[in-house]
């Protein structure tokens, strides 16, 4: 029996990557009822390969999915995790939005660029480390925050975010403030393409500060008022603790009734 030929953008791939390459395609593609729902996840996969969108991966994406490669570009260059050139093994992002800034966001930055001699989205050359200035990380509540290949590190400091890096260039292992140890650029992508690496659960998830407005609620008894109509609320609901069974913390995928 004749094997059938490989996608010719596959080609493009050394053998065994692309072998790996087109299995992994295809799980992900099974997810969706329409292949073409499939592009962010597999933008994800090809970062994983090549640590970047490149044009080899832009190729396979719009051969695997029925797209142009000029759809594919487009939702490439939409989004700013996919990345149109190399990425360093860690993109260390540091937020320079409106609260961030007030505590040093700025400052921060200013420092860690000089220390590293690269700019706003540029990579060290030893290939390291890529620099961004982030407009938010989402982590308010611990300003100023840098983010290591999205994991968070809370009440960053200038010296503190240049002995980051340090131990980041020298390979040192580096453990999220909530969060587990960091992976590297192109391991963090394979789990941002749906394939798990196990660490999910690793490392604390929420801090005090995200806390304390449910600990005071609990504290005075205040609870959000009904809305007209709404089943009534679950008097015990947020007196679990975080992580604990039954809690939001503890949802499990496909077990919600």
């Amino acid at each position: 029996m004749t094997a059938e030929p490989r996608p010719a953008a596959l080609a493009l791939f050394p053998d065994d990557v692309a072998t790996q390459l087109e299995a992994d395609t295809r799980e992900v593609i099974a997810r969706y009822p329409d292949s073409r729902s499939a592009l962010l996840p597999l933008l994800h996969l090809i970062q994983s390969v090549d640590s970047f969108v490149s044009p080899r991966g832009i190729a396979w994406c719009a051969e695997a999915l029925d797209l142009s490669r000029a759809e594919v570009s487009a939702v490439a260059t939409f989004y700013s995790q996919y990345k149109r050139k190399p990425n360093g093994r860690y993109t260390v992002g540091v937020c320079t939005n409106t609260l961030c800034a007030v505590m040093g966001g700025d400052e921060i930055f200013g420092a860690v660029s000089e220390h590293l001699g690269i700019g706003n989205e540029e990579t060290t050359s030893d290939g390291a480390i890529t620099l961004e200035a982030v407009e938010c990380n989402a982590a308010c509540d611990y300003a100023p925050v840098v983010m290591v290949n999205w994991e968070f590190f809370d009440n960053v400091t200038p010296a503190s975010a240049i002995s980051l890096v340090d131990d980041l260039q020298a390979g040192r292992e580096v453990t999220a403030s909530r969060g587990p140890v960091v992976q590297d650029f192109r391991a963090v992508s394979r789990v941002l393409a749906g394939f798990e690496d196990g660490l999910v659960d690793s490392g604390p998830t929420a801090g005090p500060a995200s806390l304390v407005g449910l600990e005071i609620a609990r504290e005075h008894g205040w609870r959000a008022p009904a809305y007209p109509g709404a089943p009534e609320a679950d008097p015990t609901a947020g007196t679990e603790a975080v992580g604990e069974p039954g809690s939001s913390a503890d949802h499990q995928e496909g077990t919600q009734s």
